[in-house]
This record gives C-alpha cells, structure tokens and sequence, in this order.
C-alpha cells in the first residue's frame, strides 16, 4: 500500500451522546477497531458547548484546534489555550480534562495512541515538505488546498481531505494552507487501511 486518500465529504458524522458535538473518523488502525481495541485513531470533532473529556486510560492525546478557540484544562497538566495557531496540546487520555469555549464553536483534531503499543508525532507544514519513508503511517491532514506528490503521481487535497501514506510523499502547500503531518508508528507495523467507519 502506498497511499489512499480519505475525502473529508466521505467521513461519517456520529453525534456525542450528550448533543454537544459530533466526532467524524479520519482514520485508525487497525481497521474496524473500536475505542477498546485500536492502536491510533485519529478524528475531527465539532465541539459545540463547554464540558468534560471522556476518559481514556492507557491512551496518549494530542490536540489541535483547526476552528474556533478554547480553554483546556487538565489535571495536573494546568490551562492550555488552544485556537489554529497554537501548538497542539499533549496530555493522559486517563486524566480528568474539560474545554471551556472561548470564540465559538470549536473544530478539533484529535490523535489518540495506545500506550505501550503506538507512538505519535504531529508536525503543522507548509511550503514543500519531503516526508521520508520509515516504520508506522504516516498521515497527511489538509487545512486548505495543498498537493501531495506520490512518486510521479499528483494528488489534490481539498479543506480537511487526508491521505494515508507508507512511502515517501512530498506535500506541496503555501503558507495560507498548511497540513498536519502526522507519524503514527506501532510495535509491529503493518499495512493500514481505511476506515469503514467510525465507530461509536
């Protein structure tokens, strides 16, 4: 597997229990995997009011806000402002966080790894980027109109279109619209699909 593009119209939106917002997949592994079983999922939520973080023990997170701006806070870890330009926060998937909202609505990026099984590196590119070959995924999230260039092959990425990648990759994108490059790499590496959808 080289590369398999995941369009942002196709992703499915599963509205949170408690109506504050909606969370939509953009991939995991291993392919079906629930919140129990995965070793990385990585999603997008609409965060639409203030409240707690579902816990997650055992399970790394890094956060990026791609719309709107909050306030997180995490036990032990203090007040994390985030909004588009801030670096993504990093934190225990086990220990007690909530948002507050503070410029509306807020649309999220979410990488989440098993401890112990994955590991993730997320870097916010723009320009030319050479994404070199290596153990794990890697995964390309759009924020606006950027090209990926796969050996000879060129791919258009829309708003919040991702590819996921084994080989290297080059992305092309201006300072106006940047990506996040995100390594996934696990303990036994294997060739990921995507999902077929999100699960609840």
């Amino acid at each position: 597997m080289t590369l398999t593009v995941l369009r942002a119209a196709d992703r499915a939106a599963v509205p949170w229990k408690n109506g504050g917002g909606v969370t939509r997949e953009v991939a995991a592994w291993p392919p079906g995997s629930g919140f129990d079983d995965f070793a990385w999922r990585v999603s997008m939520a609409e965060v639409r009011e203030d409240g707690p973080f579902s816990s997650f023990p055992g399970v790394d997170r890094v956060l990026a806000v791609l719309e709107g701006a909050m306030r997180l806070t995490v036990e032990g870890g203090g007040v994390v402002d985030l909004a588009p330009d801030a670096p993504p926060a990093v934190f225990d998937g086990e220990a007690r966080a909530g948002s507050k909202l503070t410029a509306g609505p807020v649309l999220d990026l979410n990488v989440m790894t098993r401890r112990g099984v994955a590991r993730a590196r997320v870097d916010l590119v723009s320009a030319r980027v050479e994404l070199p070959a290596g153990p794990g995924h890697r995964l390309v999230v759009a924020l606006g109109d950027i090209t990926v260039l796969d050996g000879t092959a060129r791919h258009a990425l829309g708003r919040y279109d991702a590819v996921l990648i084994t080989e290297p990759l080059t992305i092309q994108a201006s300072a106006q619209a940047r990506a996040y490059a995100i390594t996934l790499t696990t303990r036994a590496p294997t060739d990921p699909r995507p999902p077929a959808g999100s699960p609840l």
